[in-house]
């Protein structure tokens, strides 16, 4: 049976560049690592304005009923065909990837601490902390590269759903975490504690 481990943590906060880096020091043949963002709800019955003006920063815009299910498939050894978000278009993709199970499974997101259902098949919870500058930083870097979003677009967004949804909901979620990572730019050993908490669950160390 395989390990699950949720990672949470605000938009740009580095989960991805954390999780990688962890990934680094147990090997990736025993790891699956995906998005939360793949579950956000199937939104083609709208048109693209009317998609771009949800929240997509709350917990009504994911599917945890779907997630909960394949995490649970996953996590008992079967494998899934996962869903895959596409941020262009804001809206689940008609592609799916075909997923095996491996030792661990990491899936990392804004939300990744959120749901009680979801959390509660999490064998270990982590979250990754930045300043609230540092992650305005990261998304205007990010998103104007890799979504093809204009800087306006994104400071709106951020200041009008992103910051109030993790001063409401994403920030308090931390105090569920087993495990909480600073990831603000400084030189620090917590990525390295955290690869060693997940090499000893590799070797069952930990139950």
């Amino acid at each position: 049976m395989s390990k699950l481990i949720l990672v949470g943590g605000g938009s740009s906060s580095g989960k991805t560049y954390v999780i990688n880096e962890v990934i680094k020091i147990i090997g990736e043949e025993n790891v699956v690592h995906f998005s939360i963002d793949d579950y956000y709800k199937d939104l083609s019955n709208m048109s693209l304005e009317e998609r771009k003006k949800q929240n997509f920063d709350h917990p009504k815009a994911f599917d945890w009923k779907y997630m909960y299910e394949q995490l649970s498939t996953l996590k008992s050894g079967k494998a899934i065909d996962k869903p895959l978000y596409d941020y262009v278009n804001h809206n689940r993709s008609k592609e799916v990837e075909h997923v095996e199970p491996k030792k661990l499974i990491i899936v990392e997101g804004i939300m990744g601490l959120v749901n009680k259902k979801v959390r509660e098949l999490g064998d270990l919870k982590v979250f990754i902390n930045a300043s609230r500058e540092r992650r305005l930083l990261r998304r205007m870097e990010r998103d104007t590269v890799e979504r093809g979003r204009s800087k306006e677009s994104i400071i709106t967004q951020y200041f009008n759903s992103v910051q109030p949804m993790y001063e409401e909901i994403i920030g308090p979620s931390q105090y569920y975490a087993d495990l909480i990572i600073n990831n603000d730019g400084y030189d620090n050993k917590s990525i390295d504690v955290l690869g060693a908490v997940l090499k000893a669950f590799l070797n069952d160390e930990i139950h």
